[in-house]
């Protein structure tokens, strides 16, 4: 008999795998049986730990985004001094380590079946960000709400990279946003 945490344990890998599935395989036409076979177990397994199809969808979805997430803002700027690295490379490495993953996530949480999960995802993504802005505000010294816009532009111009590859799109984003951060410090007296 596993443990709550072996039990937890097997079902984020089973998550995980899933997800990754889904993403190579496609949404509309990945059945249960392809999603047990990458998780090397039968279909009734899969249900020991998802009452339903819809749920593995649904939490497999939120779990593997927020691990994303968490892996972006590890990488993200801390400091003044690192923001211009970060608009120069975030972009790329977000398409190319994740633009599969992006994409399945938009086909899941714009399906009418799932809208509300969606929605109930990004105010967690939204709530966030604005923590991060808080503690960006005392390190960079921007107002926190310049620096949560700059945020929420900053993500969906990379994301929009990582979906589509769109350089001229990704690159006219990120120097308005390197435009606007220059004029916020000129205007609040910091130096980049």
């Amino acid at each position: 008999m596993r443990t709550r945490k072996q039990h937890d344990y097997k079902k984020a890998e089973i998550m995980e795998r899933c997800f990754d599935c889904y993403c190579e395989n496609g949404f509309g036409t990945t059945g249960i049986k392809t999603l047990a076979a990458a998780c090397g177990m039968t279909s009734a397994n899969l249900y020991v730990y998802f009452g339903s199809l819809d749920e593995l969808i649904v939490e497999s979805t939120a779990y593997c985004m927020s691990k994303i997430e968490s892996e972006f803002m590890a990488v993200a700027p801390k400091n003044a001094a690192d923001i211009k690295r970060c608009f120069e490379e975030l972009p790329y490495f977000t398409a190319k380590k994740h633009g599969k993953k992006y994409r399945l996530m938009y086909q899941i949480y714009t399906h009418p079946k799932y809208v509300e999960y969606g929605k109930e995802f990004f105010c967690g993504v939204e709530k966030r960000y604005s923590e991060y802005a808080e503690i960006l505000e005392g390190a960079i010294g921007l107002p926190r709400k310049i620096i949560l816009a700059m945020i929420y532009s900053f993500v969906r111009a990379c994301v929009h990279y990582a979906l589509f590859e769109d350089e001229d799109y990704m690159k006219a984003q990120m120097e308005l946003l390197w435009q606007t951060y220059l004029m916020a410090n000129e205007k609040y007296g910091n130096k980049p």
